[in-house]
């Protein structure tokens, strides 16, 4: 009978896994977003970078201007994709302290909400 109750108490930590699971599928397609966002960016860049080695004069400064703005979009894309990425460690941390906490004698809910609000800040800033 003890195992029954031991299956079913799994059960229900596996009910609560299920929500991070979706945010991490979310968190996921969004890297992948910002990924292809930062690919673009890179071959533009690059582009820039190849015609300005052969120009002089004002087109040279309005490439030097636009590069500066591919950089700041190169370094704030990189900055999501770094808080995004945090973000999706800590829902993984959750789960495992879901487990944890479940299976264990210890009370582990106030750092379960303590990563889970942390994981959502990130993933705010992130976005």
């Amino acid at each position: 009978m003890e195992t029954l109750n031991a299956f079913g108490d799994i059960g229900n930590i596996v009910q609560l896994a299920v929500a991070p699971v979706f945010l991490l599928t979310g968190i996921a397609a969004f890297l992948g977003v910002l990924s292809n966002r930062l690919g673009r960016i890179t071959d533009r860049a690059r582009v820039l970078e190849r015609r300005r080695a052969n120009i002089s004069g004002d087109r040279y400064t309005l490439i030097e201007k636009e590069l500066a703005s591919l950089w700041r979009r190169i370094n704030m894309i990189n900055k999501a994709i770094r808080l995004c990425t945090s973000s999706a460690l800590l829902v993984c941390l959750v789960v495992v302290m879901l487990f944890l906490g479940g299976l264990s004698p210890f009370d582990l809910s106030i750092l379960v909400a303590v990563f889970f609000i942390a994981a959502m800040v990130a993933l705010i800033v992130g976005l």
